[in-house]
């Protein structure tokens, strides 16, 4: 299982249920990294999906207690049902893709974590945890700095040094 955030320099991920940015080529790198894999996420990032609609050519998994179904999509009302299905289906390819409180649940379970930075500070509501000060993550990649009309930003990957195994 591995993770995928943009976070500014304050690890913000996002204000009043939206991404603090939508910079293009992290969508791009987003997609890239995503497509024909299974895409963890909560309620409230599955309903910030254009159209509320589940993303194409993967498979999408919402945890909530409040969905019972969604077209085109799985629902897990908790991490034992989560954990069961993601064993009957059999994928490796999993990515967490948010938001605060999925990525709290799940990021000890994670073995690497693709992050976004952006050379900026944003009014934020929603974090991810620092991985740069925790103990268990190690910085393995990091991308040049990049420039995209008025933002700047890099690719990081990071490394869970103790993942706990979902299986």
């Amino acid at each position: 299982m591995k993770l995928i955030a943009a976070v500014d320099e304050n690890w913000g991920i996002g204000n009043n249920c939206k991404l603090l940015q939508v910079i293009p080529a992290d969508m791009e790198y987003f997609k890239a990294q995503t497509i024909g894999k299974v895409v963890i996420m909560g309620k409230t990032t599955f309903e910030s999906l254009p159209g509320k609609r589940p993303l194409a050519d993967r498979i999408n998994i919402v945890l909530s207690t409040t969905y019972s179904s969604l077209p085109g999509v799985v629902v897990c009302a908790s991490l034992t049902e989560l954990f069961y299905y993601l064993k009957e289906c059999g994928r490796e390819d999993i990515f967490v893709i948010g938001g605060e409180s999925v990525y709290c649940q799940l990021m000890t379970y994670c073995s690497d974590a693709y992050i976004t930075k952006i050379r900026n500070c944003y009014p934020a509501d929603r974090y991810l945890p620092n991985l740069d000060k925790a103990l268990n993550w190690q910085c393995i990649e990091e991308g040049n700095w990049q420039r995209s009309r008025e933002w700047e930003y890099r690719f990081t990957r990071y490394k869970n040094l103790t993942p706990l195994s979902w299986k």
